[in-house]
């Protein structure tokens, strides 16, 4: 995980607005370096680094002595990167996975270089030669970006908070940060003094399109269990690119359990000597702490169980929406205790890859509500819609909760070609089955042994729920805490004081609150409130839903 700041076309002097990256110093704490663009005028561009794959050359901005009008920032991880340099027979200067970019850009285009990326990324590329920026994210913004542009003035950041007080730069100040669309490239021009002016915007991969590059995944055979398997496997194996310790966010749930399985098996296969760290957290009496314990002890892991009491989860979900910049309801409950488990990691072990299983539910259709979808087609709408969204909940939940601790997470469910193969499956055989969630991607590695039989059939427990105990949930909780906090009449009137997404509740009037004392006036960082939909509870949690169930 790296941070990425630039700014071009600013009138105020450049080096009394970097102060402003500082902010997203948590994203790379390796590294850290800015340069103004020589000859180009109001131009600037920070990096934070996090070394993982190439701790020499990985510093940036990037430039290559082949390329040197061409200047790049860029997080993320390109897999395969020596494929492409053999298919095009470009020359590789460092063992950075980013520097395929730079040659892919100048051999066939911006459009051209991000339809080639087996990745995940978000990344700024300037041509000094044709004064062009380039902004580009990945399909389902696993990386995060955010732009502010108005005026003339363009600034971009891995996190919005880097951007905040940056309007001023502009004549209008009515300008805002709005969250890059993941899976568009955008263009833009500059003028002699350095001004910006947005000239294309191209989407350049569709969720569920089959990706345009050479790939060494597994060729597809009639068995649709067999192409789950190999494909996730070899979501899995690309995604062990690193030089650094590589860990496991184990909740003891399918999907987490299935990468952990995956890792460890690759992990053996490709030789790493040091056994797999895996990582579980909750309060005491944690259904997820049990599940995860059994998970570990089967696939033979060196298993840390991290318990965080209600006192400290509560106390921590100021920190918590000010590192999300989100106030919504499940993707603050969940965070907690990803927060906290990355706290722990980052301090007490050396491990900096960390795996999880974000994505299975929205593209497998895990979430219980999918029992009450009126048909397979909608079903299938649905998923699609949730992948679509995904950059401003679960995705962005575990980037900034990882981030915010110097770590990287990987999520293989989101793979390119695991994803458009199982899109692909007929709509009625990804439905639920038999009152089992998933029931594809668990019967597919049914006879596998990867993990255990009951933790295959395990029944879908929200993370923001798994972290607590059958008789007193997280949720519980946290109304309990929030009630003498907001008093009934401000509840009442929420719905003028928050024009945007009003909050119904005193939980979610809570957490409002704290994200407005952070960041006021901008409410539209998220479109809506995450909610179950062909429900009749208002709540997200998973256990307010008739179909929940436990082990």
């Amino acid at each position: 995980m790296c941070g990425i700041w630039a700014i071009f076309g600013s009138e105020v002097n450049v080096s009394t607005l970097w102060h402003n990256s500082l902010k997203i110093a948590h994203r790379g704490p390796d590294a850290f370096r800015i340069e103004n663009v020589n000859h180009l005028k109001n131009c600037c561009m920070a990096f934070y680094h996090l070394a993982v794959v190439d701790d020499t050359f990985g510093i940036q901005p990037m430039r290559l002595h082949s390329l040197p009008h061409l200047w790049m920032i860029y997080n993320g991880e390109i897999y395969y990167q020596k494929l492409i340099q053999q298919q095009f027979g470009f020359d590789f200067e460092t063992n950075s996975d980013g520097e395929v970019i730079l040659h892919l850009y100048n051999h066939g285009g911006i459009e051209f270089a991000a339809q080639h990326l087996d990745g995940v990324f978000a990344f700024v590329l300037l041509d000094t030669l044709k004064r062009k920026v380039y902004v580009g994210r990945d399909t389902f913004g696993v990386r995060p970006a955010f732009c502010l542009v108005e005026d003339g003035f363009l600034a971009v950041c891995s996190e919005a908070k880097g951007l905040l007080g940056l309007a001023q730069c502009s004549n209008d100040q009515s300008v805002d940060i709005q969250p890059f669309p993941p899976g568009h490239v955008e263009t833009y021009s500059l003028d002699q003094g350095g001004k910006a002016k947005l000239e294309e915007v191209k989407r350049f991969h569709q969720i569920g399109d089959m990706p345009k590059y050479k790939t060494m995944a597994p060729a597809l055979v009639d068995s649709i269990s067999t192409n789950i398997r190999n494909l996730l496997d070899a979501a899995v194996k690309k995604r062990l690119m690193a030089n650094r310790p590589i860990g496991c966010l184990l909740s003891g749930g399918l999907d987490s359990s299935l990468v952990t399985a995956l890792v460890v098996k690759n992990a053996k296969e490709m030789g790493i000597k040091y056994k797999i760290r895996t990582f579980a957290t909750g309060m005491p009496g944690s259904t997820d702490i049990k599940a995860a314990r059994k998970v570990a002890d089967f696939l033979g892991t060196e298993h840390h169980e991290v318990f965080f009491s209600e006192k400290e989860g509560v106390q921590a979900l100021g920190d918590v929406i000010t590192c999300l910049e989100n106030y919504d309801i499940i993707t603050v409950r969940a965070a907690v205790g990803m927060y906290l488990v990355s706290k722990y990691i980052s301090e007490k072990t050396d491990t900096v890859v960390i795996f999880s299983g974000e994505g299975a539910d929205e593209l497998c259709q895990g979430y219980m509500y999918f029992h009450n979808a009126p048909s397979a087609d909608d079903a299938d709408v649905e998923s699609r819609r949730l992948l679509d969204v995904l950059y401003r909940y679960d995705v962005l939940r575990v980037d900034r909760t990882t981030a915010r601790w110097g770590l990287e997470v990987r999520v293989p469910f989101l793979d390119h070609q695991f994803t458009s193969y199982y899109l692909s499956i007929d709509p009625k055989l990804r439905q639920p089955k038999d009152g089992i969630e998933k029931h594809l991607l668990r019967s597919a590695f049914e006879n596998e042994r990867l993990i255990p039989n009951d933790i295959l059939w395990r029944p879908k427990e929200g993370f923001s729920d798994g972290v607590s105990s059958e008789k007193r949930s997280w949720h519980c909780v946290i109304k309990e805490f929030v009630a003498p906090r907001v008093n009934d009449e401000d509840l009442k009137n929420a719905p003028k004081t928050f024009l945007c997404n009003p909050p119904s509740s005193k939980e979610s009037y809570f957490f409002r609150q704290l994200f407005e004392d952070q960041f006021p006036g901008r409410p539209f960082w998220i479109p809506y409130y995450w909610r179950p939909k062909w429900s009749q509870t208002e709540d997200p949690s998973a256990r307010m839903l008739k179909h929940y169930k436990y082990m």
